[in-house]
């Protein structure tokens, strides 16, 4: 799998564009700047079939209008954080004083789902706690996950917000996340982990044993 990590705004939100080598067309997983995601599709010279959110939180969604409007890529979104897309407020954007457009999902996810893009397969696996619609794509075929904000390098994501859940972020973290046993992840936020590194060193490990 071919990855071009695309960091945007203020928050650092990492947004990914995908493709199987040799594919004239690509993935946008949570499009955090339409204008640059837009100029790296041009530099990468790949058709957007897809858009793919891990969540619904606006730092990544921010850029959804915009890589529609250029492409007409399908949106896919959990079927739980799918009003987060019509709704500043459920996309928590109110809280920096941010009214983004509404928006249309094209496809309802749910756990399990798959979907075939740009010669790549992902499978969908819901990871409720920091949003009730979070999810990572995974790849069983390159080994790796996009996981949003479930889980990043030595941390996990905040559950101190509207539709967040600690109890139910630590069964994702263990029940979804560290089954995938050698498998890389690339988080929402901050630099690349693997599981191996998490099970080894994630605080909520460590927390949890004492």
């Amino acid at each position: 799998m071919e990855i071009n990590t695309v960091t945007c705004g203020a928050l650092a939100t990492n947004t990914y564009i995908v493709y199987r080598e040799g594919s004239k067309t690509c993935a946008v997983i949570d499009p955090a700047d339409g204008e640059r995601v837009l100029q790296a599709l041009k530099e990468c010279g790949k058709d957007c079939t897809h858009i793919l959110l891990t969540h619904g939180h606006f730092d990544h969604i921010y850029g959804v209008q915009a890589v529609k409007e250029a492409t007409g890529a399908e949106i896919c979104i959990h079927e739980l954080d799918s009003n987060a897309l019509t709704s500043s407020r459920s996309s928590l954007a109110i809280l920096v004083m941010e009214i983004l457009p509404p928006q249309k999902a094209d496809r309802l996810l749910k756990d399990g789902d798959i979907i075939h893009t740009a010669g790549l397969t992902f499978r969908v696996v819901h990871t409720p706690g920091h949003s009730e619609g979070s999810v990572m794509f995974v790849s069983d075929e390159d080994r790796l996950a996009f996981c949003g904000d479930t889980v990043f390098f030595e941390s996990v994501g905040r559950t101190d917000l509207p539709g967040s859940s600690t109890q139910a972020l630590i069964d994702s973290f263990f029940n979804k996340v560290l089954p995938l046993t050698g498998y890389h992840l690339y988080p929402g936020h901050d630099e690349e982990t693997s599981v191996a590194h998490e099970a080894q060193f994630n605080p909520l490990i460590r927390y949890l044993r004492r």
